[in-house]
């Protein structure tokens, strides 16, 4: 059984995922900043961390990438529709905010293109394609485990944004749609800001999806 832990990081204390195993193998999603934090916190749970995944590139959940994965010498995994904005402020966001420094990071050394079964050490899940919110958003779905962490895509009573660079709301609402309701009612789904939340309970409270 995975244990999934969460740490609101950053500027704006985006969630960060750090799934782990009972063999201490663990993978972190969306370091979003707080670098030495993080780093830090895997290091007093003796967690061994394998990866990196990205839901998306917007700065607020890449700001600790670097420094995280430099420490634990570790890939970085991205969709290949955002895998430039992670060098480039403007399309990540933070150039956008003057009350922010801009962030530059190097690029992601693993780079998907398709819905698949990944297999990362002892882990097996499935991503899951669910543009939107940005052109590359991507759910990583454990589906022995029943979660799901879905980044800005959909939140507890609310939906991603889509008011930004490459935001679409007719690929979002069809994302949700699609991927994510269609999951078990029960699947825990774990966004990148707020509580988590399952399928069944958006379905019956979320006032953006109804009439869709």
């Amino acid at each position: 059984m995975l244990n999934v832990r969460t740490y609101p990081l950053g500027f704006i204390q985006t969630n960060c995922y750090v799934v782990s195993n009972t063999s201490k193998q663990c993978l972190i999603f969306d370091p979003g900043g707080d670098g030495e934090k993080l780093i830090r916190e895997l290091q007093r749970l003796n967690l061994k961390p394998i990866a990196i995944l990205l839901t998306h590139a917007h700065f607020d959940h890449i700001g600790g990438m670097d420094q995280v994965r430099d420490v634990f010498n570790i890939p970085v995994y991205i969709h290949s529709a955002e895998k430039k904005w992670l060098l480039d402020p403007e399309k990540n966001g933070s150039g956008k905010y003057a009350e922010i420094p801009s962030i530059i990071c190097r690029e992601a050394e693993n780079v998907l293109t398709n819905e698949a079964q990944l297999e990362l050490g002892d882990f097996s899940f499935e991503l899951l394609y669910t543009p939107g919110h940005s052109p590359g958003s991507i759910t990583y779905y454990f589906k022995e485990d029943d979660f799901a962490i879905v980044g800005d895509t959909l939140f507890q009573n609310s939906v991603g944004r889509t008011d930004l660079p490459g935001g679409n709301n007719a690929e979002l609402m069809k994302s949700i749609h699609s991927k994510l309701l269609t999951l078990p009612a029960t699947t825990i789904l774990y966004p990148g800001h707020g509580a988590a939340t399952t399928p069944g309970e958006e379905m019956e409270t979320n006032p953006f999806l109804n009439g869709f």
